[in-house]
């Protein structure tokens, strides 16, 4: 290793030590969870597609298990293994995470913070904002781009208008997985009726069907074919396949609505003014969105009062970070310039603590941090 190259790793070790002790002073414990873990979660949580991603074996009882592709559902996993769970807890963490890349390593570090059982939840969003800009100056970029969405306020008008379940079920995850929303409205409005004819016998059983009733006759039905997924799909995203083509054969996604979320989706800028921007959607189209909006901007205010100046914030409706289990704020942080590696990212996941066996919903929120891309943006 050149002079050079051993003063740039003990320059980003220290700085890696001086980001965990910031987290400590706030507060937060250290979290060090096993390298290897049950690849069950992530694969539940993720798809069947990040299977192509993770380094996976299986142990002696026949367990699949996997090299940690990330960080906070094994330290999820262990908090609500914990006697601390489902009481306020937050936890630090820098370590290996593997995950298969293409051209880029496999092996790279993970630093975060995760943050279960806080009702306050806005002042929790705004604090993660506030620690992850505190980890990027550490790392000797005080100035980043802050990238900001909520998937709250999607959720909140979809769930407002008069949409078949099937619909609102599809437009959330379409959203959440970073599938061009513009594609899927223009197919949910123009596939009326364009059914499959083999499958006209399901889709005539499943009309008018609500989803409980379609998992049951699509999980009998695999049964008795002796198989319990398609093409890497599993029995739940076939049941609500087959919903929405019987939904679709029933009318198309009414034009006033499409219009509604195009705009919706449209509206990007300061907080404050998008808050604007949103309260005047809601008026004209006699929605009630009050309740979405004002957690909105009670979080603008609780970042304003940790220093953050909010007019710098690029806020946008149809920001999201590409993981079905964000069910509210958003966020990253780019190196000025860089429009595409975020240094820093997070946001709200409450839905992800009951899907790893949770008995009750527990509010969660954390961010990771790739240190490799902080020390480089630090070194530009």
């Amino acid at each position: 290793m050149s002079q050079t190259s051993a003063a740039t790793a003990t320059g980003s070790a220290a700085q890696a030590e001086a980001l965990l002790q910031t987290f400590a002073r706030a507060g937060y414990t250290h979290a060090r969870p096993p390298i290897l873990q049950p690849a069950e979660s992530f694969l539940d949580l993720s798809g069947e597609d990040i299977r192509k991603s993770l380094y996976l074996t299986t142990d002696a009882t026949g367990e699949e298990l996997c090299l940690r592709p990330d960080l906070t559902i094994p330290v999820a996993r262990e908090y609500l293994a914990s006697q601390r769970a489902g009481a306020p807890a937050g936890f630090y963490y820098l370590g290996p995470v593997f995950r298969f890349r293409g051209g880029t390593a496999s092996e790279f570090n993970q630093a975060g913070v995760e943050s279960f059982g806080r009702q306050d939840r806005a002042a929790a969003d705004a604090e993660m904002l506030a620690l992850g800009v505190e980890a990027a100056a550490a790392f000797g970029v005080a100035s980043v781009d802050i990238r900001t969405g909520d998937v709250a306020l999607f959720a909140a008008l979809i769930d407002a208008l008069d949409l078949y379940p099937v619909w609102k079920r599809r437009l959330i995850k379409d959203f959440n997985r970073k599938i061009s929303l513009a594609q899927d409205l223009q197919r949910l409005t123009l596939e009326t009726g364009k059914t499959r004819n083999e499958y006209e016998g399901v889709l005539a059983a499943l009309a008018g069907s609500d989803r409980k009733a379609a998992l049951a006759l699509v999980t009998d039905l695999m049964s008795i074919a002796g198989t319990s997924n398609v093409g890497g799909r599993t029995v739940s995203e076939i049941a609500d396949r087959f919903l929405e083509q019987s939904t679709l054969k029933g009318g198309a996604l009414p034009r006033d609505a499409l219009q509604l979320i195009e705009r919706f989706l449209g509206i990007a800028g300061e907080p404050d003014d998008a808050a604007g921007q949103l309260r005047t959607l809601a008026s004209d189209a006699k929605l009630d969105l009050n309740a979405a909006i004002d957690q909105f901007e009670s979080r603008t205010g609780f970042m304003a009062a940790r220093g953050i100046d909010t007019k710098t914030i690029r806020f946008s409706t149809a920001f999201g970070r590409g993981l079905d289990y964000y069910t509210g704020f958003e966020f990253e942080l780019h190196a000025k310039g860089n429009s595409t590696e975020p240094l820093v990212g997070g946001g709200r996941y409450d839905g992800l603590l009951t899907r790893l066996g949770a008995r009750e919903p527990i509010p969660a929120v954390g961010f990771s941090i790739w240190i490799e891309a902080l020390s480089q943006g630090s070194a530009a």
